[in-house]
């Protein structure tokens, strides 16, 4: 027994160290079994140093091949065309093409889930993370993965949800690896690398936060339709398909999919080139058409200087009331014509211009016919289309007068999508209550980067500050306008930066929310023109934004700016010129051409446009007063005048070439603020001196600089870049509560300590010149000070009067509260925000001066 125990001892001794080494021989082989799992959840990385168990994408002498399967759609070959393209520009070398996987390549696999035979097997062998992308919208995955045939190697895979989603992915690759979108668009030459590794893991993009992601190309007369006659449709001197295939690829470089086309008159409609929509199938594009041109119907052409082509005929009265057949048929034509093309159909009926319907005069006889058009339309749709309506995406724009149409009782069927729209300016008129946010058909937005109307045309520069745009979207997104995102972008330059942004943001809503948009400048320009200048490049575009939060270059007519104001404004500028120019300097001869498109000329020309108006102005007024200094402030306004010209003659006929030629235009439509304004002469300045008025400078602060804050004041944020001044404060998200008298102590406040002088003060608050969120609600702030009871102020006029036209034309809103001071002394000022989407930007106080009486 004894000895049995003993050898049972022994063999438990022996088995302990032998279990041991088992279970770190298991732990081993699982560390090594997952290790590929692993690095598949970690994103790649691209590194141009050599990278241990990397992806070698590009090395000296060896080329890629790009491996497809031909039977996917044509979108797939026409995608994989450009990339090829863009690994040569990185490169030199051209990519091979093939459809069969084999060893001793690199090899990078392009394809759509369920549509490539190559990635289905791929995902059948559970090589690639098909179940992360299968069934949803527009989603992509970018791995490295081992190769199927010979686990010593790495394969590269690009696949899709979808064949938008694969031509994403496959941009999005692009990008990382240092393409711009701009590449083509704005001349942003990517930097030649001889090595490119990629880091084993995976990325899974999507689906995006917005369905329908576009823009609008309008108002094109004095930009793009010439540029594209001179230079891409020359054949038909007019924007062809030449120039839309540019276009529908710089869409997909930025993840747009939807696209109202140019309509203005002069152009000819985007179905009247037979190429054009054949052009828009193949990039997997969806066609719309804009708010007055119902049915993808060029009104302006189609019907007004096309139908007896068309049609053999003259056409009758566009008055759906009397002339019901015949408009009937030229909707139902085009329904016809589109069957073979993604599209989002635009219901409703507005003029063929820009204006309200013809017809009955009053607001019921208005809903009854439109109403008829709606259903009519629908009973097109669905006869041609042979699917139900309610499967058949619609649009209905709620545009200027149709807003009021709508309110007045306009009924929208339910599936249809509501895009609500901005007032041209960048502020949302109105968004979708509690019961619309409910919409089977969804909510979407039209908002402007470009505009032509009241109260004055930005036509010329872009200077819509991406966290105004995140600030409204957001606002939008969180009310549930989340199907259809349209930017209306004028001619797309120079409109790059604040196009790709809205698309971005539309891509991913939290991304960029509008406590974090101020700082897209610099990553924008960390993509565009390198890491190194991102900050130089971030600030100067910051600043350019800040500057027309105050007044757009083309709005200076219409906004009053005291000699302070305009010395400081001047100086600012011409401190931002300076910085631009000298971070010209540094930029690489490859990115020079990119550099004065996309900054020096907005940058100049806005400086300079400054300079003509502002100097202008000066010299007149010191001119009344005898001055000597008016006339050199007249003639710097005429050197300002002339440096306009020499900028834009710079960017039509030497960038890139002359590739630009005829883009540019700096007197859209022939304003007069494009003219050379009045300035002093020598005959002007008076012999005597005129009395001076007296002013008094207002106190004034800024709305972040609060000294405290409660109530919910988690809430409160300062938004950098948002609105006059450099920023603004909010409650942020959205507090979907509206405080009353009863209740306002309740709302959240922030504080600030204001030093008056004896006697009577106006105390101003200067808000965003935004609207209620939605019918019903109100948008007001309430001021206390020195725990005075709570005043309520209403900031928001209706749209398209007078105190709007004031209020969009200067960046704010504002409201007046009367304060005496007994004595000089400092006073606490309270400032609540009883409703949502408030934004307060500068607190301003003035002594009220009595004159006296002699």
């Amino acid at each position: 027994m004894k000895d049995r125990s003993d050898n049972a001892e022994s063999a438990a001794m022996i088995s302990k160290p032998a279990d041991g080494i088992m279970k770190l021989i298991k732990a081993i082989c699982w560390i090594i079994a997952i290790i590929p799992v692993f690095a598949q959840s970690q994103p790649i990385t691209i590194s141009h140093d050599k990278l241990r168990g990397g992806f070698a994408l590009v090395l000296p002498g060896k080329t890629p091949r790009i491996i497809t399967d031909p039977s996917e759609t044509e979108l797939i070959a026409i995608t994989v065309k450009a990339f090829s393209e863009d690994l040569a520009l990185i490169s030199g070398r051209k990519p091979d093409m093939a459809h069969e996987l084999k060893s001793g390549t690199i090899p990078v696999i392009i394809g759509t889930l369920g549509q490539s035979k190559i990635i289905d097997q791929l995902a059948l062998e559970k090589f690639i993370p098909s179940a992360q992308v299968e069934g949803k919208w527009e989603t992509f995955c970018i791995t490295v993965i081992n190769h199927p045939k010979n686990p010593k190697e790495k394969v590269l895979v690009i696949f899709g949800s979808d064949p938008r989603g694969t031509a994403f992915g496959v941009f999005e690759f692009s990008k990382m690896l240092g393409v711009s979108p701009w590449v083509w668009w704005a001349d942003v030459r990517p930097k030649p690398q001889s090595h490119i590794y990629i880091q084993p893991g995976k990325n899974i993009i999507g689906p995006p936060s917005v369905k329908y992601r576009g823009f609008f190309i309008n108002d094109e007369d004095w930009g793009m339709r010439p540029w594209a006659a001179k230079n891409m449709d020359k054949d038909l001197k007019d924007i062809g398909p030449g120039t839309y295939e540019k276009i529908f690829e710089l869409m997909l470089r930025l993840k747009a999919n939807y696209l109202w086309p140019a309509m203005h008159p002069g152009t000819k409609a985007f179905w009247y080139y037979k190429e054009n929509p054949e052009l828009a199938r193949k990039y997997g594009i969806l066609m719309g058409s804009s708010h007055h041109e119902p049915m993808l119907r060029n009104t302006e052409f189609e019907w007004n200087e096309n139908f007896r082509e068309e049609y053999g005929k003259e056409h009758g009265d566009w008055r759906y009331d009397t002339n019901k057949d015949e408009i009937y048929r030229f909707f139902e034509d085009r329904v016809r014509e589109s069957v073979n093309n993604p599209a989002i159909y635009t219901v409703g009926m507005r003029a063929t211009k820009d204006g309200a319907m013809p017809g009955p005069t009053d607001n019921p006889g208005k809903i009854k016919i439109l109403e008829s058009v709606i259903h009519d339309q629908r009973e097109i749709l669905q006869n041609r289309l042979k699917k139900p309506a309610n499967e058949i995406p619609q649009v209905f724009c709620p545009y200027k007068e149709v807003l009021e149409l709508y309110r007045a009782g306009l009924k929208v069927p339910g599936d249809v999508t509501i895009t609500w729209v901005d007032d041209n300016h960048g502020y949302i008129r109105q968004l979708p209550n509690p019961a619309e946010q409910k919409r089977s058909g969804g909510n979407g937005v039209y908002y402007h980067f470009s505009y032509w109307g009241q109260p004055q045309d930005y036509l010329w520069l872009a200077s819509t500050s991406p966290v105004l745009t995140s600030f409204e979207m957001s606002k939008a997104y969180a009310l549930h306008a989340r199907n259809i995102w349209v930017f209306n972008v004028g001619d797309i330059k120079p409109a790059e930066l604040e196009l790709e942004f809205g698309l971005d943001l539309a891509w991913n809503i939290n991304a960029w929310t509008p406590e974090k948009a101020h700082g897209y400048m610099e990553f924008w320009a960390a993509n565009t023109f390198g890491k190194e200048f991102a900050k130089s490049i971030g600030k100067i575009k910051s600043d350019y934004y800040r500057l027309a939060a105050a007044a757009k270059p083309e709005h200076l007519t219409g906004v009053y700016f005291t000699p302070e104001e305009i010395r400081l404004r001047l100086k600012d500028y011409r401190e931002l010129v300076a910085q631009t120019l000298e971070v010209g300097k540094l930029i690489p001869d490859r990115l020079q051409d990119a550099y004065f498109e996309l900054i020096t000329y907005p940058v100049q020309a806005a400086c300079s446009m400054n300079e003509k108006i502002l100097y202008a102005q000066e010299s007149l007024r010191l001119a009344e007063n005898s001055q000597p200094q008016a006339l050199e402030y007249a003639e710097r306004a005429r050197t300002a005048y002339a440096q306009i010209g020499e900028l834009s003659q710079k960017y039509n006929l030497e960038i890139a070439n002359g590739k630009w030629a005829g883009i540019m235009d700096d007197h859209p439509r022939g304003r007069e603020i494009f003219n050379m304004p009045k300035v002093a002469t020598a005959d002007s300045v008076k012999a005597t001196k005129t009395n001076k008025k007296l002013s008094v400078q207002p106190v004034s602060i800024s709305a972040g600089s609060y000294v405290s804050k409660g109530n919910d004041d988690e809430r409160l944020h300062k938004i950098d870049g948002l609105g006059l001044g450099g920023s603004g404060v909010t409650v942020w998200p959205l507090l979907m509560k509206t405080f009353t008298e009863k209740d306002i102590r309740e709302a959240p406040y922030a504080d600030y300590k204001l030093v008056l002088d004896k006697g009577e003060h106006t105390v101003q608050v200067k808000c965003l010149p935004s609207f209620p969120l939605y019918q019903g609600l109100q948008l007001r702030f309430a001021i206390s000070i020195n725990g005075t009871k709570p005043e309520f102020v209403d900031i928001a006029p209706v749209a398209e009067t007078k105190p709007w036209s004031a209020n969009v034309l200067k960046g704010y809103a504002s409201g007046e509260t009367m304060y005496y001071c007994n004595k000089k002394q400092e006073v606490s000022v309270r400032i609540y925000f009883p409703d949502p989407g408030l934004v307060i930007n500068l607190i301003c106080a003035k002594a009220i001066i009595l004159s006296k009486k002699e």
